[in-house]
């Protein structure tokens, strides 16, 4: 939140009292623009990750259901989700983060892609790009308000780029310069 409110001089969010709180109810539209305000500032050029990223990111080398393997009792040491969360976000980075150090994969606030959500297709891919439109844009990784399952590392999830929920957010990938 703290990292929002610095760019754009508001914080949106549902749940507030600690800067370190992850920002929730974000739209799409709005995480587009703040991406816009935040490579208008000069420190990097900033974007959503497309959902082939976001899950390579999350998988962080593992093949299993979860970046920690395939047991969901597990879930505590890694993930705020609907069994330990109390119904609200935490601040990021209090669980133990993925094998690559990214905190908060899954679990906490689901996360906006950059892609428009639609079926994959068949055969393996390089860098795969969602379709080039859509109604609906791609979600990744789960909430404080989901089981288990939701929060696997290949649980998709979509809504509308106007959707704003209090356990919608965002992560930022940056570009290479």
């Amino acid at each position: 939140q703290a990292q929002w409110q610095a760019v754009m001089g508001s914080n949106p969010s549902h749940f507030t009292g600690d800067p370190a709180l992850p920002v929730d109810s974000v739209t799409w539209t709005d995480c587009q623009e703040f991406v816009g305000k935040l490579n208008g500032l000069g420190i990097g050029t900033f974007r959503l990750p497309a959902e082939a990223e976001w899950e390579y990111a999350c998988r962080a080398g593992t093949a299993t259901r979860y970046f920690w393997g395939d047991d969901p009792e597990r879930m505590g040491d890694y993930v705020w989700y609907r069994d330990n969360a109390g119904g609200q976000t935490h601040p990021v980075g209090e669980k133990q983060p993925n094998p690559w150090g990214l905190f908060d994969m899954n679990g906490n606030v689901l996360e906006w892609c950059e892609d428009w959500y639609g079926p994959y297709t068949p055969g393996d891919k390089t860098d795969p790009k969602g379709p080039a439109r859509g109604s609906d844009c791609a979600m990744r990784g789960g909430s404080w308000n989901c089981g288990p399952a939701y929060c696997r590392s290949a649980a998709r999830g979509w809504c509308a780029p106007f959707c704003r929920y209090n356990f919608y957010g965002l992560r930022l990938v940056r570009l290479s310069e």
